[in-house]
């Protein structure tokens, strides 16, 4: 027999069906309830999140760091597989962090902070910072590595300036992601 773990999909299967013998073990009498649906948002939202900021944080203390340490031979590896598939996931983690954080915020009458309504300044903040953030990734950061890594034609000098652009929009979000994260923590914990 195979081991599951070898399986992406199976691995994740197996963490949701672990992730339900929880709720069930440990919150049977809350299951579904309303409370219980906006915890499943939040939680939700968190999970998208963390593939995000984990996506973001890769390309820009693993990925961009290492490119000029590959040699030119082994960099269509890169370019060719392992960027377009992270930046697949990476632009729809963002998209879905941002769909599930309204959604989370709605359910919890959060949405003023976006006006900064009194004592939602900070979660409106960090609302504020995620949602430039996900602007770059889609109008940004996607449409410049679409032509520095070739997926749209570009002649060598746009594709250059291409993956400048991406990577300092990139670095952007890092910088942002610090007090967007800091202000999504803060809420929670000492109000705002």
């Amino acid at each position: 027999m195979k081991n599951p773990l070898e399986n992406l999909h199976l691995t994740l299967l197996i963490g949701l069906v672990l992730a339900v013998i929880a709720l069930l073990l440990l919150h049977p009498g809350d299951a579904f309830s309303g409370q219980w649906w906006q915890f499943f948002f939040r939680w939700l939202h968190v999970l998208a999140g963390i593939l995000w900021i984990g996506l973001l944080y890769y390309f820009n203390f693993v990925q961009i760091p290492s490119m000029p340490k590959i040699p030119d031979e082994h960099k269509p590896a890169i370019g060719k597989v392992i960027a377009p598939n992270a930046l697949f996931w990476f632009r729809w983690a963002a998209a879905a962090t941002v769909l599930l954080g309204l959604i989370t915020a709605g359910a919890n009458e959060e949405l003023d902070g976006l006006l900064f309504a009194e004592g939602k300044r900070t979660i409106g903040l960090g609302m504020w910072l995620a949602l430039i953030m996900a602007f770059n990734v889609w109008f940004v950061i996607w449409p410049n590595q679409k032509r520095a890594l070739g997926i749209v034609e570009a002649d060598a000098d746009a594709k250059k300036r291409s993956a400048r652009t991406a990577m300092l929009f990139s670095r952007t979000n890092t910088m942002l992601s610090i007090p967007m994260l800091y202000c999504m923590v803060a809420q929670q914990n000492i109000g705002g």
